[in-house]
Order: structure tokens, then C-alpha cells, then sequence
């Protein structure tokens, strides 16, 4: 699966980022796939489940990868 989150502000935490996304059921359930090193952010593994994740960054795992873009207006 191939998304693409348009990001109103600044950063997202990688665990909501998830949650959003569709990729975690839950917030718990995303907290648990980062703690369980089943995430990378721009091709490295990231264990921080609060990693902020800015425009320009790929989030990817297993089935999926999210490209955060910048919003527009």
C-alpha cells in the first residue's frame, strides 16, 4: 500500500502518523509496531514512537509506505 498524508503544520508524532494513515488500529496498536522495530522512517529503523515526523519524510513497514507532503493553502 502506497499513501500519500498531506501535513497540516509543522511535524506528527509517527505513532498518530499510523493511526491516521489507516496502517495501526489504534494508538496502542501503532506504539507497539514501532516499539517491536517494524518501522523506518526515510530507510532507517525508529524506535521513538513521538519521532517527528516533518514533510519530506517516508514512513515504510511491512505492506506499506506513507509519503508526508506539505498541505497546500
Amino acid at each position: 500500500m502506497q499513501k500519500t498524508f498531506e501535513l497540516r503544520g509543522e511535524y506528527i508524532a509517527l505513532c498518530d502518523l499510523l493511526k491516521i494513515c489507516g496502517v495501526a488500529d489504534s494508538g496502542g496498536a501503532a506504539k507497539h509496531m514501532v516499539a517491536e522495530g517494524g518501522i523506518s522512517v526515510d530507510g532507517r529503523q525508529e524506535l521513538r514512537k513521538t519521532c517527528k515526523i516533518r514533510p519530506g519524510s517516508r514512513v515504510s513497514g511491512a505492506g506499506f509506505t506513507i509519503e508526508v507532503v506539505a498541505a497546500h493553502g
